[in-house]
């Protein structure tokens, strides 16, 4: 049977791998890559506690994170395809000089 610290346990692990990817950051896709990963990392963690208390909040929560993570990707996305157009790279190390 799978309980309350395993659901824990693998959220942490997650979480842990998105901040890593965040940290190293050297790709945009990447990037927007590891916050997904964070943010259901996140979400495993409110449904489980929300599974594990019999209240449905965490789980309403944990869906309004997955609308924002969705319209996050769909603008991030859009300035991607913008990005690579103008610059033909996606290198996070191409935008450190921004200029109008």
């Amino acid at each position: 049977m799978i309980t309350l610290t395993d659901y824990m346990i693998l959220s942490s692990i997650l979480f842990s791998i998105g901040l890593l990817g965040i940290i190293r950051r050297k790709n945009l896709l990447m990037l927007f890559f590891s916050t997904e990963i964070l943010l259901n990392a996140v979400n495993i963690g409110f449904a489980a506690v929300s599974k594990y208390h019999h209240d449905m909040a965490g789980q309403m929560f944990a869906f309004f994170i997955i609308a924002v993570a969705a319209s996050e990707v769909a603008v991030g996305l859009g300035l991607l395809v913008l990005w690579y157009k103008r610059k033909s790279t996606v290198d996070l190390d191409s935008m450190q000089s921004m200029r109008g």
